[in-house]
């Protein structure tokens, strides 16, 4: 499968929720610190209505995984950055916010 692009941090695999991917495109134009966003598997879930929401899970190699909720899924998200928790979780607030 060939490996496209977006702005060449957000790399696109698989399917990515609506909500979700504007708010990641919100997130990589402010904030250029964050090296790259890799969504990924969708999952049907019964608590993910209304606006979308992402929590930060844990951390991995190169920075974090966080969970999104929107339209009645959940999504993962593997974000490589060097910042700390609380750093991300406020970026993701204001880009979650402006959407």
């Amino acid at each position: 499968m060939k490996l496209r692009k977006l702005q060449g941090k957000l790399k696109i695999e698989h399917s990515i929720l609506d909500g979700v991917r504007a708010m990641l495109g919100k997130l990589l134009a402010e904030n250029p610190e964050i090296r790259s966003v890799i969504p990924g598997v969708i999952r049907q879930v019964r608590d993910a209505k209304g606006e979308v929401k992402v929590r930060v899970t844990v951390p991995t190699a190169n920075g974090w995984k966080a969970i999104a909720l929107s339209d009645g899924a959940r999504q993962e998200l593997f974000i490589s950055t060097t910042w700390n928790r609380e750093q991300l979780e406020a970026a993701l607030l204001r880009a979650a916010s402006q959407v």
